[in-house]
């Protein structure tokens, strides 16, 4: 196939549910392809789903996020392009020391007990809902459940406003997908950074006349004692942004992960009780099952890519789920491998946008996997999982196991 037949295989409804065989298609036209001049895409010039030109351009700080145009005029847009995550130096530099001051070590360790007892919790309510052989939806009833709710406790969320919460994560993530720009997706996107917005002014003014020892308290305690460079509306739409990728991302870990590492009853059986190797299985599951599978970058100057001109303020569509599977850096890049050696997968990006929650996903996942499997050695998929639909945050939203306990 050409490189634009690829290209449309992989937007369409096929490509959605299963984006790999054409992920593969891309590489053998090499690690980065122009593409045809249209007015559709006439700021993206070129797509790489090569390892190596991934990551180059990711690391690099001169390749810069460029913000759609009349983003000012939209409230889903204002709040992203005022987050670390959207934005640029010397902005991103600034937003991100504030944070990353709050990522401790020492906050980190305070969280295992958290998510021991978050995960010590969904297991029993599995265990109710799967009694006598009944389906259980692993998604609602523990991927998704589980990193709410430990990022809730983490950030300071009451547990009682996580069901309203989710609703305008869903409006925002179904806006961010590539065919998700339509009038009704934007208005509820705006909707959803409207209402959040004003949940979270709500919440930093209680925390501030009652502190507590979540992150918004610290990072409030923080602001206003001098010495940090942030607005309130800039912490809020951080808020807005940091908890929705950090939550999602690990929900489709867990999804994600689940129907792949069942296909490798080995690796379920010896992974309670060995850590290396359920850190291993946590890397493995988030190289070939990436929840996010794309980002863009614009180039600072006219340059060229692996031999493909780019313009100056051109966009490059980085596939990074592509690059994981990139057969030049991983051998076999369809094999799950949890002692597979190389280089680190891209599913959290890599540079100066690394993703700053990564640490509490994969703490999750290495502490969750091993006591799911110990407690439903017989965990089993009972029904064809169903996808997101997105090629943007790609993972599964419903997954019916049985339990296997009497």
């Amino acid at each position: 196939m050409e490189f634009d037949e690829v290209l449309t295989g992989l937007y369409s409804e096929q490509g959605r549910q299963n984006p790999y065989p054409w992920y593969a298609a891309l590489h053998e036209h090499g690690p980065i392809g122009a593409i045809p001049r249209r007015s559709e895409h006439s700021s993206v010039v070129a797509v790489a789903a090569g390892y190596d030109v991934v990551d180059r351009v990711l690391r690099d700080p001169q390749w810069y996020k460029q913000a759609p145009p009349g983003w000012q005029e939209q409230e889903i847009l204002r709040t992203f392009n005022s987050s670390m995550m959207f934005v640029n130096p010397p902005d991103h530099t600034r937003m991100r020391a504030v944070f990353a001051r709050t990522f401790t070590p020492r906050r980190l360790g305070a969280l295992e007990p958290v998510i021991e007892r978050v995960v010590g919790e969904r297991l029993d309510a599995m265990a109710e809902a799967g009694a006598g052989g009944a389906e259980v939806d692993f998604v609602a009833d523990f991927a998704y459940p589980v990193p709410a709710l430990v990022m809730a406790e983490f950030i300071g969320l009451p547990e009682a406003d996580l069901a309203w919460y989710r609703q305008r994560v869903d409006w925002i993530d179904e806006f961010m997908d590539v065919a998700g720009k339509t009038p009704q997706r934007l208005a509820l996107a705006n909707q959803a950074a409207d209402e959040l917005r004003g949940y979270y002014r709500d919440l930093i003014a209680h925390r501030r006349r009652r502190p507590g020892e979540d992150l918004i308290s610290g990072l409030v305690e923080a602001l206003d004692a001098g010495g940090m460079e942030l607005t309130d509306e800039e912490l809020i739409s951080n808020l807005i942004v940091l908890f929705n990728a950090s939550f999602v991302t690990t929900v489709y870990m867990f999804s994600n992960g689940l129907p792949l590492l069942l296909e490798h009853p080995d690796v379920v059986a010896a992974l309670p009780g060995d850590d290396a190797l359920a850190r291993g299985c946590v890397d493995e599951v988030l190289r070939m099952e990436s929840p996010v599978h794309f980002l863009a970058r614009a180039a600072p100057a006219d340059t060229e890519l692996a031999g493909v001109p780019v313009g100056r303020d051109e966009n490059v569509l980085l596939l990074i789920a592509g690059a994981n599977r990139d057969p030049s850096r991983f051998p076999d890049p369809d094999r799950f491998d949890p002692h597979r050696t190389g280089p680190p997968s891209l599913a959290f990006g890599i540079g100066l946008h690394f993703c700053l929650g990564s640490a509490v996903s994969k703490l999750e996942g290495r502490l969750a996997l091993p006591r799911l499997f110990q407690r439903f050695p017989r965990l089993a998929v009972t029904r064809t999982p169903d996808y997101s639909g997105s090629l943007f945050l790609r993972g599964i939203d419903k997954l019916f196991v049985t339990t296997g306990t009497r």
